[in-house]
């Protein structure tokens, strides 16, 4: 199969593959795309595969590593990657794809430096699955001058259009929405990236429900210090990545030295009042919420009574694959050379086809 022909066709089976900040795991989607006047979708089959406690260290502790390391961990990471994709196409008998479009794992994200790295984006990934891959969606987008991120905006403007916005809260949360014929969108605040992290003293990898956030009490003096954050106050295009919570959400949690309960129900207060904020100032209504923070009953529900509104979650499989939906999606943009990355939305100097496209070498 050549690029030619896949620019041409109508239809398209893909398997999107996502790994996210938060570390849940690897999410694969497989999905048929198809184009009469609009974009419509269907999910195949998606599941979560969890990552081993070695690889959690390995990806968490990635971002101290030497140039050297670095390029053993990538060929290490896209050996992974390339094992856990085989495993899932042959566990659901998957054939005739026309592409694995992959986003990789984030090690460092610094658009500011022109910086981005997602690991388990090489060539040999075509190679070893013997499939076209597209990926690397985000690193021609920095070199526009653009954020990189968020990079869903284009999937949720032509796959969900039906709502007045779409918001993800995952590792961080991000939004977006039409504003005066363009899209808009933005990361908002961390979400279970901080809270994750401090659960994780309790021996949990989450705070099931939000319920012992939901036990504690809010610390005024931090919930004002979050809130009074520098971010908060910049206009989009912005996004966050796990250096500026390392530097400034970290040690200003741990400088209070608070108790669990009191410190998660204080960030999820701040999540809230941030969310809400967002909701309010741009005339936002009915929205598509997804994301495993929608599993925090407490969050969603300190959300909905801030914004006046009950935020309601969708489907189960859209809640948890959207995004690796979406990459699917993003990779049938790249093989058909339209634009999957939006100037409005990361503040690129233009509308682009961003992504690499890998074909498997022929063995000799």
């Amino acid at each position: 199969m050549t690029h030619s022909n896949l620019k041409n066709q109508t239809a398209y089976k893909v398997l999107g593959v996502m790994s996210g900040t938060s570390l849940d795991g690897i999410d694969l989607c497989l999905s048929g795309f198809e184009f009469e006047t609009s974009w419509k979708f269907q999910i195949q089959t998606a599941e979560t595969v969890k990552y081993s406690e070695n690889w959690k260290h390995r990806l968490r502790a990635a971002i101290d590593l030497n140039a050297t390391e670095l390029e053993n961990l990538n060929k290490q990471y896209t050996q992974f990657l390339a094992e856990v994709i085989h495993t899932f196409m042959t566990t659901h008998s998957v054939s005739n794809l026309d592409a694995i479009c992959s986003h990789g794992h984030t090690v460092f994200h610094e658009p500011n430096l022109g910086k981005t790295l997602q690991i388990g984006n090489l060539p040999s990934l075509a190679t070893y699955l013997n499939q076209t891959v597209v990926c690397d969606f985000r690193t021609q987008d920095v070199a526009f001058g653009g954020q990189g991120a968020p990079l869903v905006p284009i999937g949720d403007a032509l796959l969900f259009s039906e709502y007045d916005f779409c918001l993800n809260l995952g590792g961080f949360a991000n939004i977006s929405f039409e504003q005066n014929s363009e899209r808009i969108a933005f990361d908002v605040c961390p979400v279970n990236i901080v809270l994750n992290h401090y659960v994780a003293s309790l021996g949990m990898t989450y705070d099931s429900e939000g319920q012992i956030a939901a036990k504690g009490r809010v610390c005024e003096p931090l919930l004002e210090a979050l809130n009074a954050l520098e971010f908060y106050k910049q206009p989009p295009p912005k996004s966050l990545g796990l250096e500026w919570v390392q530097t400034d959400i970290f040690p200003l949690i741990d400088s209070y030295n608070l108790e669990v309960p009191d410190l998660l129900r204080t960030v999820v207060e701040h999540c809230a009042i941030q969310l809400s904020n967002t909701l309010k100032n741009n005339y936002l209504k009915k929205g598509l919420i997804t994301g495993g923070g929608v599993f925090n009953t407490f969050l969603m529900q300190r959300v909905s009574n801030l914004f006046g509104r009950d935020l309601q979650p969708e489907n189960p499989m859209i809640i948890e694959f959207k995004e690796a939906l979406i990459f699917g999606f993003l990779g049938v943009l790249k093989l058909r050379n339209e634009p999957n990355c939006l100037r409005s939305v990361t503040g690129a100097t233009h509308n682009h086809s961003s992504g690499c496209i890998f074909f498997p070498e022929k063995k000799q």
